[in-house]
């Protein structure tokens, strides 16, 4: 139905993109790029979602203005400092903004603008407005400036995020990108991390805010890493229309695959942020099947894959079941213990280790095989109904409290 693609935020037609070093944060180093510009050759529908932490950085509240009236131009964005919980906090987050338009030909509203790394500190806004022009000098489309994007918005991520495909809708062959950040600070309950998405596609903002929202809930919002919710948290979909398709104006055949290319844009990316997740060496995927609801099998998946126990015995190479079923036992969702299944998964085989909710014997060498690989599933099946979930997460190692103990400074 769609192919994936090489070209990121690039890939989609009329969409440039550069990354540059600006030195927000003090001391950094000169060959990491730490400053982002994304720009549209013509204005473009435009829907976000956003963190539902209270304590909100002051970037996501002009993100949440200039996108009230549903358009935009163009994306600025940061890593090195969070520009939340500090002095002129939304004043330079407006200065940010300012800068890009001014360069850009564009008015300050037109520009989505995003921050992450350290809360409470203020932002070296100097740096920013010094090092646009060369960004926006360097905005080009290629695979090489989508790359220089990506990897600008890395704060401990150890990888880039970046994804693209493409489907034929009605004649068109219409294109969407998207470049993403994300490796600590994350849990479920959000908008998502840092995610900004680009499509040639033509669709109302109505249609694009209607699927971005229901995607992201089935998303980035089943991702957990560590329980934290970031004040930042932000994702940005612009559509420009130059792919020249019909205008998606209603729920269609059209619109059913819009969504489904940007549901696995969401997906793969979402899946790229907990493997990345600090300190990671395994990525985790619990699929729960056979719930009453989606909500409920939601709910399982998210408790195991959250669980500190459970990511602290998938470190290890631990079969620890009674563990995974602990969780779920406290996520509040309804089911019956005495009908849950419990297995391990990964490209060393398969082995089932709970019946009924009761042990059975297994095979501890094939066992520690299959936890032993980089891709882990924990299949639950709870034996009550029809729906179906999946969520994603990491083992917890000793590198995530080494990252994190001195995080700051």
């Amino acid at each position: 139905m769609f192919e994936q693609i090489n070209g990121g935020v690039c890939a989609a037609k009329g969409f440039k993109a550069a990354g540059v070093h600006a030195g927000v944060k003090k001391n950094s180093n000169p060959d990491k790029n730490d400053l982002a510009l994304i720009l549209s050759e013509k204005e473009c529908t435009a829907a976000a979602t956003y963190t539902l932490n209270r304590v909100k950085a002051a970037p996501v509240y002009v993100t949440m203005e200039h996108l009230e009236n549903g358009v935009a131009w163009g994306v600025v964005v940061n890593s090195g400092n969070a520009n939340a919980c500090c002095p002129m906090s939304h004043e330079n987050a407006t200065a940010m903004a300012q800068a890009a338009a001014k360069l850009t030909g564009h008015n300050a509203e037109d520009f989505a603008v995003a921050s992450t790394g350290v809360i409470g500190q203020t932002i070296n806004i100097a740096a920013i407005e010094a090092a646009l022009p060369a960004a926006a000098d360097k905005l080009e489309r290629s695979e090489a400036a989508s790359d220089s994007a990506a990897r600008a918005i890395m704060t401990t991520d150890t990888v880039k995020k970046e994804v693209a495909y493409s489907c034929e809708i009605g004649g068109k062959t219409v294109t969407v990108g998207g470049i993403a950040k994300g490796s600590g600070m994350i849990h479920p309950n959000m908008g998502t991390m840092l995610c900004f998405i680009t499509t040639d596609c033509a669709i109302t903002h109505e249609m694009l805010e209607d699927a971005l929202r229901d995607i992201v809930t089935k998303s980035f919002n089943r991702v957990t890493v560590d329980g934290d919710t970031s004040t930042n948290d932000t994702c940005v979909v612009l559509a420009n229309g130059m792919a020249g398709n019909e205008l998606i104006e209603w729920k269609n055949e059209d619109y059913d695959k819009f969504y489904e290319m940007l549901s696995a844009l969401c997906k793969t990316m979402a899946k790229m942020i907990a493997a990345d997740g600090e300190g990671a060496s395994r990525l985790l995927t619990c699929v729960v099947k056979n719930a009453r609801s989606e909500e409920c099998a939601e709910r399982l998946a998210k408790a195991v894959v959250g669980s500190s126990l459970v990511k602290a015995a998938m470190f290890g190479a631990d079969a620890n079941w009674g563990r995974i079923i602990c969780a779920m036992g406290y996520s509040k969702a309804p089911f019956r213990p005495e009908y849950v299944d419990i297995g391990f998964a990964s490209v060393a085989g398969e082995i089932l280790v709970c019946e009924q909710g009761a042990a059975v014997a297994f095979d501890e060498e094939l066992a520690k095989k299959i936890l032993t690989q980089s891709e882990i599933t924990i299949d639950i099946n709870v034996n009550e109904g029809e729906d179906s979930a999946e969520c994603w997460g990491c083992d917890l190692t000793y590198d995530y409290v080494k990252i994190n103990g001195d995080y700051r400074t």
